[in-house]
C-alpha cells in the first residue's frame, strides 16, 4: 500500500493540465494532500501550501507523489535532483508514468540506502484475457471526449459519487494512474499489451447485480490521432450500456496536437455510438459533461443551455454544479 498523506510534485509543469495527476488527488482525496512541491518555472498551482521536503516531512507526509502527466510519461533528468533528496529525506515515491521508477539505477540504489519504496502503479499487475465479447450482468457507463484531459474520470467519479450519495449501486472503475491513485485499485489500460486491453476491462467490469452502474473512467479519445487505440479498448471491452460525452470548449487544438482540430459533439456522438453498438447494441448516449472551468459561471450556464438546446440532451458541469440530471439520465437505460 502507498503510504499517506502524500506530497503532490508538481515539477517543472509547463501548465496546470500538466500537472491533472496532482490536481485529480487534491479534488477527490484531499485528506491525502498536504502540500505541494514546486520547482522553478513550474505553471501549475494546486492551491496547496507550498513545501520543502523538510516541512513536508514535518508536517507528516510519507510519501512523494509524481502528480506530473507530460507527454510520453516520463521521468525528467531536471527532477532526479529533488527525488533522490527524497529518499535521502525519508520519503517513499510513488509514479504512475510510462518511464517506471524501478528502471532507473540512481533512484533504486538510493532507496535500497534509505530502505524507501519505489511505487510505480502504471504497471500491470494481473495476467489479463483476451476479450470475449459476451455480455456480463448489471449496468455499465463510460465517458468518452472530443479530447484528451477534458474531464472523463471527474466525471466519472462525480456520477459515482452521487448514486453513492442516492444509497444506489455504484463502482468507479480506474483505467489509469491518478484514478488508481485516488482509489488504490484498477487496470493501467495504457500500459496493457494491445490484444489484452479490451480483455481487461471486461474483467475490470464483471458481472454483477442487475442494478449495478460500473463508472468506467475514460481515456484518451476516439479522434485522437496519438491515443485512440486505448479509447476503442473501453469501447469494446466495457461494452456501456450508456455514453457520457465530454468537452472542454475553450479548446483551440487537440492537446498536443496543434494542426487537429477537435471534432463537434454530434460525430463524438455518433462515432462513439456505432462503435459501442459493436458491443452492446442496446447502448445509448444518456447526456453531456463539460468542463466549464475556464468560462464564469454566467457563461458556463449559457453556453450548458445553448448545447443542451442543439443536442437535446441534459448538458452540465458535474464537477461544478453536480452531476444529478447525469444519474437522473442513467434511468432511461
Amino acid at each position: 500500500m502507498i503510504k499517506t498523506p502524500y506530497l503532490l510534485f508538481l515539477g517543472d509543469a509547463p501548465d496546470p493540465l500538466a500537472a491533472k495527476v496532482a490536481q485529480g488527488i487534491r479534488d477527490w482525496r484531499p485528506d491525502h494532500a498536504i502540500g505541494q512541491f514546486r520547482m522553478p518555472g513550474c505553471k501549475a498551482d494546486m492551491k496547496l501550501p507550498d513545501m520543502t521536503l523538510e516541512q513536508a516531512r514535518d508536517a507528516g507526509a510519507e510519501t512523494l507523489v509524481i502528480g506530473v502527466a507530460n507527454r510520453g510519461g516520463y521521468i525528467s533528468q531536471a527532477w532526479k535532483t529533488v527525488l533522490l533528496e527524497a529518499l535521502a529525506a525519508g520519503f517513499d515515491l510513488a509514479s504512475g508514468l510510462h518511464n517506471l521508477l524501478r528502471d532507473e539505477p540512481d533512484l533504486v540504489a538510493a532507496a535500497q540506502t534509505h530502505g524507501r519504496t519505489l511505487h510505480d502503479v502504471r504497471v500491470p499487475v494481473v495476467d489479463y484475457p483476451i476479450a470475449s465479447g459476451i455480455r456480463r450482468t448489471g449496468k455499465r457507463c463510460l465517458a468518452v471526449g472530443t479530447d484528451c484531459s477534458v474531464g472523463k474520470m471527474y466525471t466519472a467519479l462525480a456520477m459515482d459519487a452521487e448514486m453513492q450519495k442516492r444509497g444506489l449501486k455504484s463502482t468507479f472503475r480506474p483505467t489509469g494512474q491518478t484514478g488508481i491513485l485516488i482509489t488504490g485499485d484498477g487496470v493501467p489500460l495504457d500500459a496493457v499489451t494491445a490484444d489484452f486491453m479490451a480483455g481487461s476491462i471486461e474483467w475490470l467490469t464483471p458481472d454483477n447485480d442487475p442494478d449495478h452502474w460500473d463508472m468506467i473512467e475514460g481515456q484518451g479519445s476516439l479522434f485522437h490521432l496519438s491515443y485512440s487505440g486505448v479509447t476503442l479498448a473501453l469501447v469494446h471491452g466495457g461494452q456501456p450500456d450508456a455514453l457520457i460525452l465530454c468537452h472542454e470548449p475553450t479548446r483551440t487544438h487537440m492537446r498536443g496536437l496543434p494542426g487537429q482540430d477537435l471534432p463537434s459533439l454530434e460525430s463524438l456522438r455518433d462515432v462513439a455510438l456505432q462503435l459501442a453498438r459493436v458491443g452492446n447494441p442496446a447502448c445509448k448516449v444518456v447526456g453531456i459533461a463539460v468542463n466549464t472551468a475556464a468560462l464564469g459561471e454566467d457563461e458556463a450556464m449559457d453556453y450548458l443551455a445553448g448545447l443542451e438546446a442543439q443536442m437535446g440532451l441534459p448538458a452540465v458541469d458535474p464537477y461544478r454544479h453536480g452531476a444529478g440530471r447525469l444519474v437522473d439520465a442513467l434511468a432511461a437505460v
